[in-house]
């Protein structure tokens, strides 16, 4: 093939065998039932059929490595998963629990007391409510608040103008029909200028099967080098670095240059929506311009030959796009997120990333949002959501983040130091 990637017929066909199994998955009636339908809230495996407790504080333990939990998430993620960030709960780092009313699951990390959940419960739509407010109940047992973060439609539309609840914009996540790409594509000169200028540097790209992938050497240390280059200390939660473990039901597109593996993307299924987050694009420190949009390309031309409707690029925190205004927001916020946008540059650049999605020309953008069970959004609020994806302190983090800068501009001018005394010698 001379599009800059390859996927081979046999494994095509394997793979779109494999999909279609996964998006079927959730037509058919999961056996066991009763091993997800635990008594309680929150608690720690007693036996091999899972109990729990009522109580939070029951469990401190990771429960992200327990296979059997994982492995009934993962069958509830295929059967109800219809936010874009379903399938990420199984992530290193993120709890599960468990309703005791239905079929349902939900990822959470603890954060500053509240429990910050990934996106929303996991279940069937007319049960959403119910499952919600099981969970908030829980958590009120035991003195925690709770904060959906990147909740979409579904989710808001059921707290929208509730008393109960506060909700704010986060931004907007680009979506698109796969079935459509080849004709952005076409109409994108400045798009196919940049797939090209890989290809003519020797990028090709290819789809590695699962086993291959899973801890791969080579794609380790692509991730270490990208890594060791950003901004901030590694985050967590929902923008967690260490997938490459748990690569079931997943996708990875290998970019190589001259058989040097150079980036990587991983997608995860949005089972409900037939459809895919891309959710890593990993460059390394020798990725020519280009490998990222040609990783992209590739991923969803294959895609839209497997017949997927939906793939996403993510939030797109503090985007502008999408068709709700973020004055709805409280002032504090407003002002606070208008700073960090226009002053956290080094960090993070959030009107870079949303430049980069906007390219691809989206067909529609979704609006994302966090939603706290309380009447007003507050800035404990904000900061439990900032612990969760740092691990711990935010105010550390940064600090650790100013101290990296620091000593990476003291490098340079040393560098600079060396060079003009060498040129005055």
């Amino acid at each position: 093939m001379n599009r800059g990637y390859k996927i081979s017929r046999k494994f095509h066909s394997d793979r779109k065998k494999f999909y279609q199994q996964i998006f079927h998955l959730r037509t058919r009636s999961i056996q066991g039932a009763s091993a997800l339908h635990p008594v309680g809230a929150f608690g720690r495996p007693q036996s091999r059929v899972i109990r729990y407790t009522n109580d939070v504080a029951a469990t401190r333990h990771e429960i992200g490595f327990d296979s059997e939990q994982l492995r009934q998430a993962r069958e509830l993620v295929l059967r109800y998963g219809w936010n874009a960030t379903a399938y990420q709960i199984i992530n290193p780092g993120i709890e599960l629990w468990f309703s005791s009313i239905c079929e349902a699951v939900v990822g959470f990390v603890r954060a500053h007391n509240t429990l910050v959940v990934a996106g929303a419960p996991i279940c069937a739509r007319e049960r959403l409510a119910d499952v919600a407010a099981e969970f908030e109940g829980a958590a009120w047992r035991d003195g925690k608040r709770v904060c959906y973060f990147g909740a979409e439609a579904r989710l808001e539309s059921l707290y929208r103008g509730a008393t109960t609840h506060s909700m704010v914009l986060l931004g907007a996540q680009p979506t698109w029909r796969p079935l459509n790409w080849l004709k952005i594509i076409s109409h994108r000169a400045s798009l196919r200028a940049q797939l090209n200028r890989a290809r003519n540097k020797s990028v090709s790209v290819s789809e590695w099967p699962s086993p291959q992938a899973a801890g791969h050497p080579a794609l380790q240390y692509c991730l270490q080098e990208w890594l060791a280059a950003r901004g901030l200390p590694p985050m967590h939660f929902l923008v967690e670095p260490q997938t490459l473990e748990r690569l079931a039901d997943r996708r990875v597109f290998v970019a190589e240059l001259k058989g040097q593996v150079v980036g990587f993307l991983v997608a995860s299924p949005v089972p409900l929506r037939n459809g895919w987050l891309v959710e890593q694009i990993i460059r390394g420190r020798w990725a020519p311009n280009g490998t990222a949009e040609l990783m992209i390309d590739a991923a969803v031309r294959a895609m839209a030959e497997e017949k997927s409707e939906y793939v996403t690029l993510g939030l797109s925190p503090l985007s502008r796009r999408a068709a709700i205004s973020q004055e709805e927001n409280p002032l504090w916020l407003r002002w606070l997120l208008s700073w960090a946008q226009a002053h956290g540059r080094r960090f993070y650049n959030f009107d870079g990333l949303d430049s980069f999605k906007t390219k691809f020309q989206p067909e529609r953008w979704e609006p994302v949002f966090a939603i706290f069970n309380a009447p007003h959004f507050s800035p404990a609020a904000l900061y439990a959501i900032a612990e969760a994806f740092t691990k711990g302190s935010p105010i550390r983090t940064v600090a650790s983040a100013l101290l990296k800068a620091a000593q990476t501009e003291a490098g340079w001018f040393a560098d600079r130091f060396r060079i003009t005394d060498k040129q005055n010698a």
